[in-house]
């Protein structure tokens, strides 16, 4: 696919990661569909971009008909619709057993919905619309790019529901590709390792540094645009189907 072509929807699109993938397809050309929870985020996300090249779209994306009925109407202003990211995503940080006794099913439950369970939801409406798309190169319709996280691998303290959640999104990856390969769409997934976001942003320096020294190499955290890179490559490599990529600089997460 060329980037030009792209006509994406962007889930988590108006901060991070999302906004990241949104900049670089607009840079060459592409159309994107903002899907988030932040409309004043959006509003200047779209100020940026362009309301000629991005809309934002206010989303839950636990919620099927909300989810449905926006990527209809973004199908629509972009004229098209052949790429789907999902950045959507929620920490849920907690302990099984904490200080406050056994973490509330409710935390756990709301963490996997959000991560995994949204990806899902969002993936599916897309791929819904992509089959009607027109064949491209080697009969490719469209693409679809979750994103799960090293703590799908290596979850820590702290992190049952988050690596859970992650788990998922990395299991559902082939099944999917292998399902949706009969109409053309193609199903990746990025497993990010530490990088720069606005909750890191807020820690102490001393933190970040410590953060980033337990990097192998480049000792540092990632950043934003190289996740929105890797997208890029993965929407014009069509032979990428039915994997997860690390994207962490060769860190493994620590127990704590």
């Amino acid at each position: 696919m060329q980037l030009q072509d792209s006509r994406a929807i962007i889930t988590g699109g108006v901060s991070g990661l999302g906004l990241a993938v949104a900049r670089h397809l607009v840079a060459q050309g592409g159309k994107v569909a903002l899907f988030d929870v932040n409309a004043d985020k959006g509003a200047a996300a779209v100020a940026e971009l362009g309301a000629d090249n991005a809309r934002f779209f206010a989303t839950d994306v636990t919620d099927e008909a909300g989810v449905v009925a926006n990527v209809e109407a973004a199908q629509a202003f972009m004229g098209g619709l052949n790429v789907a990211v999902n950045c959507a995503g929620i920490l849920g940080a907690g302990r099984v057993l904490g200080k406050e006794g056994a973490m509330p099913l409710s935390q756990f439950q709301a963490t996997v919905l959000v991560n995994l369970v949204g990806s899902f939801n969002v993936a599916k409406a897309a791929a819904a619309r992509m089959q009607g798309n027109a064949e491209g190169v080697d009969g490719e319709r469209g693409v679809i790019i979750n994103t799960a996280s090293v703590a799908a691998y290596e979850g820590q303290i702290g992190q049952a529901a988050y690596s859970a959640s992650k788990g998922g999104v990395v299991g559902m990856t082939l099944p999917m590709a292998r399902e949706l390969a009969r109409f053309g769409i193609r199903v990746m997934t990025i497993a990010p390792g530490v990088f720069w976001t606005p909750m890191v942003d807020g820690m102490p320096e001393s933190v970040q540094q410590s953060l980033a020294a337990s990097i192998p190499f480049p000792s540092r955290l990632g950043k934003a645009e190289e996740y929105a890179s890797l997208v890029a490559y993965i929407l014009g490599n069509t032979y990428l189907n039915g994997e997860t990529i690390r994207l962490d600089g060769a860190t493994r997460l620590a127990p704590k």
